[in-house]
């Protein structure tokens, strides 16, 4: 874990009505950065359980808006369909909304930022500096193991052998099975 911040950034956040930033005023602001399947997901949902922080997940934000069908999302859509990122600027207004609209003055953000753009930007909109970085170290092949047991399909076998596999998945979510967020790719 590394500390970032100076003191006078830990206040609490409130919306500044004329500008829409948020600034802060005796809040926390925690970043978690990690690699796929390195536990930043599981460990921020234990932060907001047992500590009592706001979990933000800069993807699931990303995610949402893209669903939302807003001009942003559509825009949205369009990077992830060509495979560039999102700009920053996008990311950091849909976590400042979220911040605005909490009950909670304490944020643990997973997957933010993952590049100094998107520092930059958050330093910029938000005007405010995170806490702490905590940084997942996890070996490649750990990560690798994790991600694989999310009921990925290997589909470099024959096409029958593939769709039993499918079907033995799908028979799990018919009888009522939580398979929590599985990624299936196929």
């Amino acid at each position: 874990m590394e500390r970032v911040a100076s003191d006078d950034t830990k206040k609490e956040l409130v919306q500044n009505k004329d500008s829409g930033e948020v600034s802060s005023n005796q809040s926390k602001v925690v970043y978690v950065l990690g690699g796929p399947g390195s536990g930043k997901s599981t460990q921020c949902s234990k932060i907001a359980k047992h500590l009592g922080f706001r979990h933000l997940s800069a993807g699931d934000l990303l995610e949402a808006e893209a669903e939302s069908g807003s001009n942003d999302g559509k825009m949205i859509r369009e990077y992830k369909k060509e495979g560039k990122l999102v700009p920053s600027e996008i990311i950091v207004k849909l976590l400042q909304k979220a911040m605005q609209e909490s009950q909670k003055k304490d944020f643990v953000i997973d997957g933010f930022p993952r590049n100094e753009e998107n520092l930059s930007a958050a330093e910029n909109i938000l005007k405010i500096e995170p806490d702490a970085v905590l940084v997942f170290d996890c070996s490649e092949e750990e990560m690798t193991r994790r991600i694989l047991s999310r009921n990925q399909i290997d589909a470099g076998r024959p096409i029958e052998e593939v769709f039993d596999e499918i079907k033995g998945v799908f028979s799990e979510l018919n009888a009522g099975q939580d398979l929590g967020r599985k990624e299936i790719n196929i």
